[in-house]
């Protein structure tokens, strides 16, 4: 799909207005997916190596744990906009994200392999939005116990993403 208008309210929860906000009202989802994933590793790729392992506050996560955040709700997301794209009528479980946090041992692994992960979600994540057609995006479901379409999964996607690099230029960059 070339361009994928923004999701109106009512296709998604109130609480992703804040992600879906930050993305440019162009509907060129895979520009910025792909301009995404530059703006993330040219980023952090040059902050020192005690910025990445170490939290700008007690309780925050480290950049590296945004990361591994930033990548497990790309999967999410992606999966909720292929599920409800394919027509699935099941309710999808929402997340902690705060459980997931520890789990992903982001402070033990290397940038390198960090980035080469994020690459292969977003290049997954990139063909499977230009997999969908116009019904595909306009498609609804139920998320986490709320309306949600295919288009605005797609954008809180983006909008999440451009959240946390904000939230790194911020607090470490």
């Amino acid at each position: 799909m070339d361009v994928i208008t923004r999701p109106q309210p009512g296709e998604y929860r109130d609480y992703m207005d804040a992600y879906i906000s930050r993305v440019p009202d162009d509907g060129r989802i895979i520009d910025h997916l792909e301009a995404g994933l530059r703006t993330v590793k040219s980023l952090v790729k040059d902050l020192p190596a005690d910025k990445l392992d170490v939290p700008h506050a007690p309780g925050e996560w480290t950049v590296k744990e945004i990361l591994l955040h930033m990548m497990d709700t790309e999967r999410v997301f992606a999966y909720r906009a292929l599920r409800i794209a394919r027509g699935d009528t099941i309710a999808l479980p929402g997340f902690e994200q705060d459980d997931w946090v520890p789990y992903s041992r982001a402070n033990e692994r290397s940038l390198d392999s960090i980035f080469a992960e994020y690459d292969a979600i977003r290049a997954a994540s990139i063909a499977l939005v230009n997999s969908f057609n116009a019904e595909d995006i306009a498609r609804e479901g139920i998320a986490s116990g709320h309306a949600l379409t295919t288009r605005a999964a797609l954008y809180v996607l983006v909008g999440h993403e451009l959240h946390h690099v904000a939230s790194i230029q911020e607090n470490y960059a």
